[in-house]
Order: C-alpha cells, then sequence, then structure tokens
C-alpha cells in the first residue's frame, strides 16, 4: 500500500512513473516535482538482557498470543542510533540502558524498515508502557529467533555466546518454555 496518493507539496494525485529504473509515485504537476522514494525507515531493536536473561515483550496491537519480539522503535530526528535504542528501552521498559553494543544492519524488507540492532545490557525496575502488553524474560539458551529482521539480530547474539541457533517456524513459539523463564505479567 503507497502511503501517499497526494502530493504533499501541491495536493495534486500522484502518478506512477519509471524514474531510476523503479516505478515511482511523482507528482505530474509540472513546477512541483515531488517525487515519493518510499526509502525504508530506520528501525533501532534491542537484544535486552536484564538480570542474566534475555527480555521479550508483546506489543499491545499484536493478536498472536504466542509472538514476542526484541525492544525496537523508530528512531527520531537528531538522535544516534544508540540513543534511539536508549529511549526506546527507557519508553516500553522503563529500563535504563548500561550498555550498548551493535550487533549489526538487517533488512526487514516486507516493512520496508531497516534495522539497526543492539545487545543492550539493562538495569532498573521493569515496567511496561501501554505499546506493550506482556513480556518474557527467557534463559538465552532457550532462545529460538525467526529468520527475518530482528530474528536475525538475536541469531547473531547468539551465534557470538556460542549458543546453538535454531530457528522458529511460523506460528511456534520463539521460546522453549522452562520452569525457569519469568512467567507473563500483563500491563504495566
Amino acid at each position: 500500500m503507497n502511503p501517499y496518493q497526494f502530493c504533499p507539496q501541491c495536493a495534486a494525485p500522484l502518478v506512477e512513473r519509471l524514474l531510476e529504473e523503479r516505478p515511482r509515485h511523482v507528482c505530474p504537476t509540472p513546477d512541483c516535482g515531488f517525487v515519493h522514494w518510499n526509502n525504508p525507515l530506520p528501525v533501532v531493536a534491542a537484544v535486552v538482557e536484564y538480570e542474566g536473561r534475555i527480555l521479550l515483550a508483546r506489543n499491545a496491537a499484536w493478536t498472536e498470543p504466542t509472538m514476542f519480539g526484541l525492544i525496537t522503535g523508530f528512531l527520531e530526528k537528531d538522535e544516534t542510533p544508540e540513543q534511539g535504542v536508549a529511549r526506546e528501552l527507557h519508553e516500553e521498559t522503563a529500563l535504563h540502558a548500561e550498555s550498548i553494543e551493535l550487533l549489526g544492519v538487517y533488512e526487514f524488507i516486507r516493512k520496508n524498515e531497516l534495522i539497526i540492532a543492539y545487545h543492550v545490557k539493562a538495569s532498573g525496575t521493569l515496567a511496561l508502557s501501554p505499546e506493550l502488553a506482556e513480556y518474557k524474560l527467557v534463559e538465552p539458551k532457550h532462545l529460538r529467533p525467526w529468520r527475518a529482521g530482528t530474528g536475525l539480530a538475536l541469531a547473531e547474539w547468539m551465534r557470538r555466546r556460542n549458543l546453538m541457533v535454531e530457528f522458529a517456524e511460523p506460528g511456534q513459539l520463539r521460546w522453549r518454555a522452562s520452569e525457569a523463564d519469568t512467567p507473563t505479567p500483563t500491563g504495566t
């Protein structure tokens, strides 16, 4: 779905044209020249290590009850990716970033995002924002990343710690249940 149907500069309906060998939505008004490039959005993601386990959270908007992911968010204007990941961590969990280490940059083509992923050691008292429905603290050896986006970052973090990486298939739990894993509190 194209987010722009009309030119944000002159309000003319956009048309599709081939530009630089790709179809682009452009303004047909000769004096305007607006092009919607539809470039990927920068997203920061955190493999959050908290009290020796990895924090996975379920977004309040997700309908799949077994889907948990990393702490993520869009990079804001005038902040570095490191500042952005620390801000997102604090906004969504009330935790503080003690250390931040780059894991890598990963494409997430399905959502047109570029993910800048970090390993973040966090401290403080965990309290979820309304954006998150619940969380799990998972022993690293029980993690099961997915084969796209932030899952690739989690797999990289696991490999760096010589942990076996077993990818979850669609519809499967993203961790192996264990008595050592924290129950899933809801709300804030």
